[in-house]
């Protein structure tokens, strides 16, 4: 997985490093989930370094503006990334009822029951929170800022939620985070 993203033609500041993104993406979300949960299964491991594996490959304008477009475009990336994982997984020996764990989780089947596909949401929110809050900041305005972060924090647990207290944001990432607990 880690040999796939490394080819992602997309970079991403990290920390000062300019880094493939989904490669860098699958390390810090495998460093969230560690946190979250110091005892991870190998498929969830296995699941965070392959959950965006080759994104690059469905970019979000192949599918058309809007809700629909978006949640088609989504489950397209599911599959792809289960697909990928599997394709990888199996090759390198693995057990077909670990690759089907590793794929169930990559597809969030069980979010909000399972708590190592919570984990994993987890973790995609503290990176989302950590690597794209600042711009995504510096593009919208205070309201629309705000219900993006009511809608980040709505699928965390409250384990999540904790550890997006201790992320180094700037003043108004910081204060958004604020509103949207309290609400």
């Amino acid at each position: 997985m880690d040999a796939a993203n490394a080819n992602d033609p997309h970079r991403i500041d990290v920390r000062g490093e300019e880094r493939p993104k989904e490669l860098a993406h699958a390390e810090l979300v495998t460093g969230w989930v560690r946190r979250l949960r110091p005892d991870a299964s190998e498929e969830l491991l296995l699941a965070a370094r392959a959950h965006h594996v080759r994104r690059w490959e469905i970019p979000r304008d192949s599918y058309p503006d809007g809700r629909s477009g978006y949640l088609r475009w989504r489950r397209a990336l599911h599959d792809l990334h289960a697909r990928v994982a599997g394709d990888a997984l199996a090759g390198a020996g693995y057990e077909p009822d670990l690759i089907e764990r590793v794929q169930a989780i990559i597809r969030k089947r069980g979010l909000g029951k399972d708590p190592e596909v919570q984990a994993l949401e987890d973790a995609l929110c503290l990176v989302f929170l950590e690597t794209q809050f600042d711009a995504l900041a510096d593009r919208l305005d205070t309201e629309k800022m705000d219900d993006v972060v009511r809608k980040t924090l709505v699928k965390m647990s409250d384990a999540g939620k904790a550890l997006a207290l201790t992320l180094e944001l700037g003043e108004d990432e910081r204060a958004a985070l604020a509103r949207a607990l309290r609400t």
